[in-house]
């Protein structure tokens, strides 16, 4: 079933990053005025939280520039599909990067979503993310809201971050792992038992325009005890490159 053709309103999208980048346990701060200076050093993040949302991952586009993804959607509960994200930039009235635009897949399954006017992080992840939670909401008829707080507090208290090295452009470079698996101990369980274990992983690299190398969820079978039995579901973003 594609996901409905909805527009969200700029100030929805940046509630939707608040709601997953304020710390579990802090209130949603409010809007800086020129009386009251937002505070946000003073806030508590993860590593994940700042990796993932707080780092200038822009740092090699170099506007006009177009960032490019594949997208793929495999698994035994519903048909797959191959299908492509890309992601432009353009420089800011005083040459700064970079205002984005994006086009989050293509027909009936595109992701409509307004552009960032001042993006510093690679919108392409909260874009993800915003896709995936209206798909959980589709899977299971769930609250986008509980699935978002979900995630965010996974990324606060459960990430794991490691290590790695991926090939890029034929070479070996230094890359950072996030991974969680935000509803394991949801007391909502029981409403969506099937996809519970699902698994996130997040691979970024400062030698990969944007930032973001891949991006990837995983819904294992329903028998745990299998581990040879195709997942349930999986998707997966996964850096092509940059062009003018």
């Amino acid at each position: 079933m594609p996901l409905p053709k909805t527009s969200l309103p700029f100030t929805l999208a940046a509630l939707a990053l608040c709601a997953l980048t304020t710390p579990a346990g802090a209130a949603v701060p409010e809007p800086a005025t020129a009386s009251a200076p937002a505070q946000t050093d003073k806030q508590d993040y993860s590593p994940a939280e700042r990796l993932l949302f707080m780092s200038p991952q822009l740092g090699r586009v170099k506007p006009p520039q177009t960032l490019r993804y594949s997208f793929r959607k495999a698994g035994s509960f519903e048909p797959g599909f191959d299908d492509k994200v890309a992601v432009a930039f353009t420089a800011a009235p005083d040459g700064s990067c970079c205002a984005a635009r994006s086009e989050f897949l293509s027909g009936e399954r595109r992701l409509n979503l307004p552009e960032v006017p001042t993006a510093e992080g690679n919108p392409v992840i909260l874009y993800f993310l915003e896709h995936d939670v209206r798909e959980m909401q589709r899977l299971t008829k769930g609250s986008q809201n509980h699935f978002r707080q979900r995630i965010r507090m996974a990324v606060y208290q459960g990430a794991a971050l490691r290590e790695l090295s991926v090939r890029w452009r034929g070479q070996a470079v230094k890359a950072t792992e996030i991974s969680f698996s935000p509803f394991l101990d949801d007391p909502n369980r029981p409403k969506y038992e099937k996809f519970v274990r699902k698994q996130y992983r997040f691979v970024l690299s400062e030698a990969v325009p944007g930032g973001v190398y891949a991006i990837r969820t995983e819904i294992p079978s329903g028998a745990s005890s299998d581990t040879q039995a195709a997942p349930l579901i999986v998707e997966e973003l996964q850096a092509e490159g940059a062009e003018l």
